[in-house]
């Protein structure tokens, strides 16, 4: 979209037009405006544009930033490929946008596939690719050539196909073009992601039909003024001209639309959100978007990914077994379990009560550590150990740094030498001569290795791989130091524990260890011909097995019951297989061991196969989903948002873009890709489920908040309202003017109310189930308890104007017959006789009605602490930024009453002593006034409270007065009692 058109889409807004229809005819009336309110007549329709323009940056600012989304992707669009091409007898790189449908290419490893690719060839014994950023899977792929025969199958499935966008990891093949573009799986996604339209939130929903409502309610009252004024336009005071006078009701009509619009609310609602923002972020959680903040209150439900986020995305060990004993066609296991969910090098395991079978943990720890290509490296910066090769393999380097078989003095190690300083011990002792590389059909590999220190030249194989197939061409088992032939009792039994190990609760990745003796000699092995890497591997002796998993994060168990006391639900959405992803659930908490699997529990070929009203049913009670495309989670979202629930939904990679953009809450992790970052409102600096948990606590602890603060302008806004319309109705001179109102909404109210923002949370916050989404901003309990303290502050401020009139000792103590027709004052009627008419032009009127709406709105602002708990129990240095606040706003308004030029802008003008106490008598009965609702709404409006009879009330004076701050009260009391003794002839106003 071109600048323009992004500029106009800001004034989109009905309270915006509002504004800049009211800002338009104020300067079109300021234009020829006469006399001395020249100048100051444009303070206001400057003040508003002003606002305008600043509102319309910012939405322009952030449309940008949403088209980020779509450009990251290009992070991904490789940039050559290598082609076969007719006119070229050897492979030419052309650029990958050059690439077409038909086209011959190789790939191999290092590569960024430049395509959507049909595997022909494999040039190489495996063909290892790293798709994460598309399927999501925390491990490389195999890829082969054979048919894949569904033609439903997911793109985890395809494994024949190379996608667009991912890397070779190891390997070389040839293949054929099959999409480009668009037309890829990634271009799909990147379709999908620009189709897919950027829902409001709640909070901009609730405040949209609020400025709808209070559109309407401001030009009905705006026409009834006008209207009601009709038999004033040919008053003297206009020249006995109809069109001055019209004019003149046409201002005050204008300066109502004024008063009426919460100027500062956008203001004071985007502080309090960039300060929940921050508070977030020491949470490790960033947020992107400022009103997700509030969003992530009223969160229902959370799809979360499995791998890094519940999970530690750290492979590690945690069971093991050997050989205990042997005899005839029975066997025991010495099983082992070790601790540890990351790969830090430190954990405990309790081999010592095993330490007869030194031999052959020394002998699995050196399969471990040779039948391996990672490391481990400490990231200083993070301050975390990190692995270098693959997850699978950086798990076994872990453990054999957990066993330190050699007993190895690793306590004054530094880190960085601490990380495979046992590894390093086992390696100098044996040296690898040759790998035979993993294949598809062995379903292991294996290293060929000679003593390094030994003058025998005798090799020795070590072997790794699945279970089934090492243990098929397994002939002895490895039992301490000695070998024992392997029969088919002993095999039942290892094959029983190994099926329990991948199985259950746990569902472990298990791998068998294995070792050769006696393997032929190098110079007779033909390490060219892949097929006879399965003679090679044959005469094997089983020495042990390990189960392996991506552990759950220690804190996200606890997580997840915080969520289901909130009343939120979990669903885990993963691309890894059905059995590890309801483990992983039953160990933190997503489902128990009750729980029916066939309800909860869904793959994404299983989803596809149920009819739209199965997949509905299906959406309402599921917890886990499993291998799924990113299809799938668009749709999953779709369903959520069809029930009204409102989705937090995390990813990483560019397969969960779509989903994360339409989601009302989408959540990227700090390890993830740029596209998933820019598709988000949040990311997880930490890559943590826990720190979601704590930013939906944190979201509606800032939604309470900003409900007190809305509540407490609206009521403010009110106030202008009954003032205006007071004065007009009554024929009053005017009280208050738009550039005092603008003061008022923008400055006077708006530190109050971004102060309210720090007011302290309910301790029982995450113990109350979400709030309804469509739960509007205003009930009708408190429509009516603002209207009514509303409709005080505007009598208060039209009181204290009529006050200096009729009472005040400096005023000149009219009638308020006089006041109520001053526009027909002149010398020529008897009804004004001996009075100045200048004197209706006086600031101290407008002075008095200013200050006392300001005041009452500070009292106001105490009042807002708490919805419904009581100022004696919850005094205001319970928020001591509000108490700061108020000092600063009435440090404000001292400003422009007592330091030039201000009070002619505003024009008002300096108060005395006794003009103060009269401000003060006005304005603090509003705290007496909102005590009362208070009370009423505690008593009898409590949501789930039931009604007490007050003859069963039994209320003796230590219950009565449980929970009052005495010092309060001490600092209060004295205070009030002062000042209503001063005489200010308030009793002649009240009492004539």
């Amino acid at each position: 979209k071109k600048n323009a058109s992004l500029v106009l889409e800001q004034f989109e807004d009905l309270l915006v037009r509002i504004l800049l229809l009211a800002a338009c005819i104020s300067f079109v009336l300021a234009w020829f405006e006469e006399g001395e309110e020249t100048i100051t007549a444009f303070v206001e329709p400057f003040v508003i544009l002003l606002i305008l323009i600043a509102n319309a940056i910012v939405g322009v600012w952030q449309e940008r930033n949403a088209e980020d989304a779509i450009e990251a992707l290009k992070e991904y669009e490789p940039e050559m490929g290598k082609v076969y091409r007719q006119d070229r007898k050897t492979v030419q790189r052309i650029k990958a946008r050059d690439i077409v449908p038909g086209d011959v290419v190789e790939i191999a490893v290092g590569d960024k596939v430049p395509a959507d690719i049909r595997i022909c060839s494999i040039k190489s014994t495996t063909l290892r690719v790293d798709q994460s950023i598309l399927t999501g899977e925390s491990v490389s792929v195999i890829k082969h050539t054979d048919p894949v025969p569904d033609p439903r199958a997911v793109n985890q499935d395809k494994k024949n196909m190379l996608f667009s966008g991912t890397n070779i990891a190891a390997g070389k093949a040839v293949g054929v073009v099959v999409a480009t573009g668009v037309n890829t799986e990634i271009g799909k996604i990147r379709d999908e992601m620009a189709a897919t339209e950027q829902e409001k939130t709640p909070l901009q929903q609730k405040l949209d039909e609020f400025g709808q409502q209070l559109s309407k309610v401001i030009s009905l009252i705006c026409i009834a003024v006008w209207i009601i004024n009709i038999g004033h336009f040919n008053d003297p005071v206009h020249g006995g001209s109809w069109i001055r006078g019209a004019v003149y009701y046409f201002k005050i009509a204008v300066a109502l639309a004024v008063a009426a619009i919460p100027e500062g609310l956008p203001a004071v609602i985007t502080t309090c959100l960039a300060l929940g923002t921050r508070r977030m972020a020491k949470k490790n959680a960033i947020v992107r978007s400022l009103p997700s903040v509030e969003t992530l209150g009223c969160t229902s439900v959370i799809c979360s990914d499995k791998t890094g986020t519940l999970t530690t995305n750290q492979m590690s060990v945690c069971r093991m077994f050997i050989i205990n004993k042997a005899e005839g066609d029975s066997c025991s296991l010495s099983e082992f379990t070790i601790t540890g969910s990351t790969y830090a090098p430190e954990g405990e395991w309790n081999w010592r009560t095993f330490s007869s079978h030194y031999d052959a943990l020394v002998e699995l720890a050196t399969i471990c550590a040779l039948c391996n290509d990672s490391s481990l490296d400490f990231n200083e910066v993070k301050g975390v150990y990190e692995k270098v090769g693959e997850a699978t393999e950086t798990a076994l380097t872990c453990l054999v740094e957990k066993m330190n078989v050699f007993d190895t003095e690793v306590h004054n190690l530094s880190k960085i030498d601490r990380a495979n300083s046992c590894n390093s011990v086992i390696k100098q002792l044996m040296k690898k001569e040759f790998t035979l590389e993993f294949s598809r059909d062995r379903k292991s590999m294996s290293v060929y290795c000679t003593p390094n220190k030994s003058r025998s030249s005798m090799g020795k194989m070590f072997v790794k791989g699945a279970p089934e197939g090492v243990i098929e061409r397994c002939t002895h088992v490895r039992v301490g130091n000695s070998k024992v032939p392997l029969n088919k009792g002993i095999k039942e039994k290892i094959m029983s524990v190994i099926r329990e190990y991948g199985t259950g609760r746990d569902t472990l990745r298990c791998l068998a260890l294995a070792t050769r003796d006696s393997p032929p000699k190098m110079e007779d092995m033909i390490l060219t011909d892949a097929a006879k890497f399965s003679e090679y591997e044959t005469d094997l002796t089983f020495v042990g097995c390990v189960g392996m998993l991506d552990p759950p994060r220690q804190e996200v168990a606890a997580s997840i019951q915080l969520c289901r006391q909130a009343g939120i639900r979990v669903i885990m959405i993963t691309g890894d297989n059905k059995g590890t992803a309801v483990a992983i659930c039953r160990r933190i908490g997503i489902l128990s061991e009750e729980d029916d699997i066939e309800r909860m529990a869904f793959t994404g070929r299983e989803f596809d196969e149920l009819s739209p009203y199965a997949q509905r049913e299906a959406v309402t009670h599921a917890r886990c989903f499993a291998r799924v495309e990113p299809s799938h989670k668009s749709k999953i979202i779709e369903f959520l948002q069809g029930f009204d629930e409102i989705t937090a939904m995390t990813g990483d990679g560019v397969n969960d873009a779509p989903a994360l953009k339409k989601a009302e809450i989408g959540i990227a992790m700090g390890s993830g890709t740029a596209v998933a970052k820019s598709a988000s409102e949040m990311v997880l600096a930490d890559d943590n489920f826990s720190s979601i948990v704590a930013a939906v606590e944190e979201g509606r602890a800032i939604y309470n908040n900003m409900k007190q603060f809305i509540r407490y302008l609206i009521s403010s806004n009110v106030g202008e309202v009954v003032c205006i319309f007071l004065t007009a109705a009554l024929g009053f001179p005017e009280a208050l003017i738009p550039v005092q109102l603008l003061w008022v909404n923008l400055v006077t109210d708006g530190l109050p109310a971004t102060a309210l923002g720090f007011n302290p949370p309910d301790l029982d916050i995450m113990e109350k189930p979400p709030r309804n989404a469509k739960e509007p901003l205003i009930s009708g309990w408190l429509f009516f308890r603002y209207l009514a303290i509303g409709c005080y502050v505007g009598a208060a401020t039209v009181g204290a104007a009529a006050w200096w009139f009729t009472l005040s000792d400096d005023g000149p103590q009219i009638t308020l017959y006089q006041l109520s027709h001053f526009l027909q004052c002149s010398p020529d009627n008897q009804d004004f006789d001996g009075l100045d008419c200048h004197v209706f032009e006086s600031p101290y009127p407008m002075t008095m009605a200013l200050s006392v709406l300001v005041t009452i709105e500070m009292c106001n602002a105490l009042n807002s602490l708490s919805e419904n708990q009581s100022l004696l129990r919850m005094p205001p240095w319970e928020n001591i930024w509000l108490l700061g606040a108020i000092c600063l706003s009435m440090s404000l308004h001292f400003l422009i009453l007592y330091v030039e030029p201000l009070p002619v802008i505003f024009q008002i003008t300096p108060l005395d002593t006794i003009q103060w106490m009269m401000v003060l008598k006005i304005s603090l009965p509003v705290i007496l006034l909102d005590e009362l609702l208070k009370f009423f709404a505690r008593n009898y409006l409590d949501f789930g409270k039931q009604l007490e009879k007050p003859a069963a009330k039994r209320c003796s004076l230590s219950a009565c007065t449980e929970g009052i701050s005495w010092p309060f009260v001490a600092v209060s009391l004295p205070l009030v009692l002062w000042i209503y003794s001063t005489d200010t002839n308030v009793s002649a106003m009240l009492w004539p």
